[in-house]
């Protein structure tokens, strides 16, 4: 049986439990062998939008969060890459990576929204499944120029920009964000953090 790849791509600044919620269920709901979060280096549509924190940084925050997590891994490709992120060429590598494997690229539903402003989305669609993860009772309306999968996961109001905003006014982050990513904001002082200060 060829190996079945989840892509889970993003910025993960920081990476939060509703990121790891969403790649182990969508996981277990396609019988996926494993679930590449993908650390995007260059993540282009938000140049300029806001501040990214640095690649490496982004990377050992995922490194953390996944470590001891069965059939989740943090990816390193896009990063090594250089550049912009774009997921065509992402798959590509993987591909070369893990020949015969099934991909499937995992969206949330707003980035599902706007797949159509995606570079090269086309070759996106060709080269895996794409798999839109949808909030209980609130399915939402996807371009049909392409086959999806949908997957429910549990609703988490939880966002990466409301952690950075929590990091700065100094609120707690337990249960949003696991004990090992909290160190490494501890340890490298990120989001405006001294280093080695308390959250």
């Amino acid at each position: 049986m060829p190996l079945r790849i989840g892509l889970f791509g993003g910025t993960f600044d920081p990476p939060h439990l509703g990121h790891l919620v969403t790649a182990i269920n969508v996981r277990h709901a396609l019988s996926l062998d494993l679930v590449i979060l993908m650390v995007a280096n260059d993540p282009w549509q938000k140049t300029g939008a806001r501040t990214v924190s640095p690649a490496a940084d982004r990377l050992a925050m995922v490194q953390a969060a996944v470590a001891g997590v069965d059939g989740l891994e943090a990816g390193a490709d896009e990063i090594e890459r250089g550049g912009p992120s774009y997921t065509a060429d992402t798959l590509k590598s993987l591909g070369i990576k893990h020949p015969g494997a099934r991909f499937f690229t995992i969206v949330g539903d707003d980035a599902a929204t706007n797949i159509l402003t995606w570079e090269r989305v086309d070759e996106v669609a060709s080269m895996s499944t794409l798999v839109v993860v949808d909030r209980p009772g609130a399915p939402i309306d996807l371009p049909s120029e392409f086959d999806w999968r949908r997957v429910e996961v549990p609703r988490l109001e939880v966002s990466s920009t409301d952690l950075r905003c929590r990091i700065t006014d100094g609120r707690p982050l337990d249960y949003l964000v696991s004990e090992p990513v909290v160190a490494i904001i501890r340890k490298r002082g990120l989001y405006g953090l001294r280093v080695g200060a308390q959250l």
